[in-house]
């Protein structure tokens, strides 16, 4: 069972959180902040924050960061684009289109940025700078996917399905196919198995 650690000093709603070097990054859904928080993770104080151009925390769904490249990467689905701010200092930010509304991010063995495309379905794998490396479109009962992670062998674990939908999944996905190999499988409305909704991939909990 886990226990609380540590509690950020109230604000706005929070919409991303990395970690990096042991800075805590945090982005609260404020509508004209274009500011990143930035948390020292011994003592969760706040030491500083960056200043990230043409940001509108607002339309920010999530954020990630990247240790071999040392930066952030930022999804806004108001401009269907990428954020990424140099980290630590908050230096050389640009922006890259994703051309369809990104959702949630992650990032991969190979340091490149997962981005998870609910509408349509997607999950887009492209560098840092913004080069797309390939796409994969998910089969039709992936229904609102959210959060995309590959594992260490190719795979991918997503998790789909909004409040809307009849079923809440996590699914095993085969890179080299793109068909769902393994799920787990819940509906709201039965007894034999209850998903807690989420987001993210580090936010789903099971219970059977």
């Amino acid at each position: 069972m886990g226990r609380v650690l540590h509690t950020l000093p109230e604000g706005e709603p929070v919409c991303g959180v990395a970690s990096l070097d042991y800075l805590l990054y945090v982005l609260r859904g404020d509508k004209t902040s274009e500011q990143i928080e930035i948390y020292d993770m011994d003592s969760y104080c706040l030491r500083r924050c960056l200043t990230v151009p043409r940001l509108r925390t607002i339309h920010v769904d999530d954020m990630t960061a990247c240790a071999y490249n040392s930066c952030a990467c930022i999804s806004d689905s108001a401009d269907k684009r990428i954020h990424k701010v140099g980290l630590p200092h908050g230096n050389d930010v640009t922006h890259w289109p994703v051309d369809d509304k990104p959702a949630r991010l992650s990032v991969t063995d190979t340091h490149s940025v997962l981005v998870t495309c609910r509408e349509v379905r997607k999950i887009k794998e492209c560098s840092t700078d913004g080069k797309l490396l390939r796409e994969i479109q998910l089969p039709q009962d992936i229904t609102s996917p959210w959060h995309t992670v590959q594992l260490s062998y190719g795979q991918f674990i997503l998790c789909h399905g909004g409040f809307a939908d009849p079923v809440h999944r996590v699914c095993l996905i085969v890179s080299d196919s793109y068909v769902v190999r393994r799920t787990k499988r819940c509906r709201q409305s039965t007894d034999e198995c209850a998903l807690v909704f989420g987001c993210r991939y580090e936010w789903i909990c099971f219970y059977c």
